[in-house]
């Protein structure tokens, strides 16, 4: 039998149980590969709507793809250019448009 180092040993076994549980979805949950591209599209969205719009208020999340906006605006203008402006993000597969006009 070989000599196998311990370390190396361990350094393995903890890799492979993270790339298992990492792309081991959750029900109702986003596997590690959705997390991330959610992550992006969020910023991208969050980045958008500031530079356009010069919006800070609006909260954006994003859950397989789909994006929701909450949070307030001025004006049903502004709702529906946020909403436009998160539809225009690549990746972006629904968004629900929760703001409200006040």
């Amino acid at each position: 039998m070989r000599n196998r180092n311990p370390v190396l040993t361990l350094m393995a076994a903890i890799m492979l149980t993270v790339s298992v549980a990492g792309c081991d979805a959750i029900s109702g949950r986003e596997t590690v590969g959705e997390y991330v591209d959610d992550t992006g599209i969020t910023s991208t969205v969050k980045a958008n709507i500031l530079n356009e719009m010069g919006l800070k208020q609006i909260n954006v999340e994003t859950m397989q793809n789909v994006v929701q906006l909450s949070g307030f605006v001025d004006s049903p203008q502004t709702k529906t250019r946020a909403g436009n402006i998160a539809w225009g993000v690549q990746g972006v597969q629904g968004v629900k448009n929760n703001l409200v006009v006040r």
